[in-house]
């Protein structure tokens, strides 16, 4: 099962980036989850160029379409959601391969809850398929942990794992998910 992670998150020291970092390090087998940096190179959505979309544009939805599920961890900004991941968002609208794509939605400053609702109300818009069961919530603000202690974390670790399980199932249905063996696409 191969997963797209997105990052709302510009931020070198982005706790939504690390997540996704920690989330990719701890795939379980046959799950392969790929932090993609597109958001933060995508330029500025035009309608006008979505007939012949740039080329970091055609990759990144290229990725998406090959991309079992995707992974979304983004901050709240200003109660809304950020910049560039709306951005991104806007550049798959109309794209016929990302109807009913299974998303879990990362929250990782649960007090940070607005973006969130905004971002699942966006995707269901889009036909996109927010899967609530993977959709997670970890406390790392103001939690101090750098990437090595948030893989230490058993919640956190906890989470992940819950994650990968229900995005698996919503990919395969008919597969006992449990312990996912899942084959790479």
């Amino acid at each position: 099962m191969k997963i797209l992670g997105l990052s709302g998150s510009l931020r070198a020291a982005s706790l939504n980036s690390a997540f996704l970092r920690m989330a990719a390090a701890h795939a379980p087998d046959g799950v392969m989850l790929v932090v993609d940096p597109a958001p933060g190179r995508l330029p500025l959505f035009n309608a006008d160029l979505d007939a012949a979309p740039p080329d970091e544009v055609r990759r990144f939805r290229s990725a998406v379409a090959q991309a079992d599920a995707l992974v979304i961890a983004s901050p709240e900004y200003a109660h809304g959601i950020s910049g560039v991941m709306k951005n991104a968002v806007d550049w798959l609208v109309g794209d016929p391969r990302f109807v009913a794509k299974p998303i879990a939605l990362v929250n990782t400053s649960p007090r940070a809850h607005l973006a969130q609702v905004a971002l699942a109300e966006t995707l269901r818009t889009m036909s996109a398929r927010a899967v609530e069961d993977a959709s997670v919530s970890v406390d790392l603000l103001g939690s101090g942990l750098d990437l090595s202690d948030v893989s230490q974390a058993t919640d956190v670790r906890a989470a992940v794992d819950r994650m990968f399980v229900a995005l698996a199932h919503a990919c395969f249905p008919s597969m006992s998910v449990e312990h996912p063996d899942l084959p790479l696409t």
